[in-house]
């Protein structure tokens, strides 16, 4: 898709930030549920230190932000679609995918007291966007 709508919205206390992607709504999800590829599209994110590769609910470790931090992370939900997650203790972004016909419509839920994160997340969906299509 060659522009997309700068969609916000805000939902249950948080941000909505959206963006659709041409591609199947699975191939964007292995891209947000494989932990190799989170360097590729997210824009603060150098590395990733867990387990597993793909992520579950419960699953910790860490990751590498740019400067060289690194911070602990769990994933405290994930469903078909759906998942959430906690870095530095702290309740993150959500991810989700939305299929729709042959293609699929990409959200990051971001909490309002992390608005600023908001330009954060339209870099990521760009890239995963990228990536996908």
């Amino acid at each position: 898709m060659d522009r997309w709508p700068d969609v916000l919205g805000t939902a249950g206390g948080s941000i909505d930030v959206t963006r659709p992607i041409d591609a199947p709504a699975e191939d964007v999800w292995k891209l947000l549920v494989d932990t190799r590829y989170w360097p590729e599209w997210g824009p603060s994110i150098t590395d990733v230190e867990c387990r597993d590769r793909e992520i579950r609910t419960g699953l910790t470790g860490r990751v590498r932000l740019v400067g060289g931090i690194r911070v602990p992370f769990e994933v405290t939900y994930r469903d078909a679609y759906r998942w959430t997650w906690a870095v530095a203790g702290i309740p993150a972004t959500g991810h989700r995918v939305e299929p729709l016909n042959g293609s699929c419509r990409a959200v990051f839920e971001v909490p309002l007291l992390a608005a600023g994160y908001v330009p954060v997340c339209r870099l990521a969906l760009s890239r995963i966007a990228d990536l996908a299509e």
